[in-house]
């Protein structure tokens, strides 16, 4: 009987801690607009300009007591590029640089979460632009986690990276506009 008793407890507990040991799925929230995935890019070396893309989604999972165990997904429409300026958007948009309607999607997909510090990580993953898929690597912030006032429970994030724009086949404008830097900032609902 003594070993019955102390096998079921042994087997509730190892239940018990697989189940808090295990990362929870997000939904990243572009519904409430709590999410952004924007980029600069020099120009001619005498300023910045500043855009962002309007339509993506992605989802991720995440168990703050194991973030090396964290996983990714994004992806975007790149039509959807914005920077206030109609004609340059739409010259980004061309062959001469996203080619928009030959490639009209873009994602990332994690491959490695990296732990740096308590609250940061190297994310690496493999990103598909222009139909080139390479891998690269967001420098991430974990910003919290908690439950929201409508009943949920939410985890945010910020990340940015260089890209080398001839990577994905894409010539810059100028000597000085060959780097982009792209950042992402989100909150995720957990999922049920």
């Amino acid at each position: 009987m003594l070993k019955k008793t102390l096998a079921a407890l042994a087997l509730g507990t190892a239940v018990l801690s697989a189940g808090q040991a295990m990362a929870a799925d997000y939904k990243i929230d572009k519904e409430g607009q709590h999410a952004f995935v924007d980029w600069k890019i020099s120009h001619l070396g005498y300023s910045f300009i500043y855009g962002t893309f309007k339509e993506w989604d992605g989802t991720f999972s995440f168990d703050a007591a194991k973030p090396e165990a964290s996983k990714i997904n994004i992806e975007l429409k790149t039509a959807s590029l914005f920077s206030n300026h109609a004609e340059r958007d739409k010259h980004i948009a061309s062959a001469d640089f996203l080619d928009v309607k030959k490639y009209p999607e873009a994602k990332f997909v994690s491959t490695s979460v990296k732990p740096t510090g308590d609250k940061t990580a190297d994310v690496t993953g493999d990103l598909t632009l222009r139909g080139v898929t390479k891998p690269v690597v967001f420098k991430t912030t974990f910003v919290g986690e908690g439950k929201d006032p409508w009943g949920g429970y939410r985890a945010g994030f910020e990340g940015t990276t260089t890209l080398q724009l001839s990577d994905f086949d894409i010539k810059g404008p100028g000597p000085a506009s060959q780097t982009l830097v792209l950042n992402i900032s989100f909150e995720g609902v957990q999922q049920k």
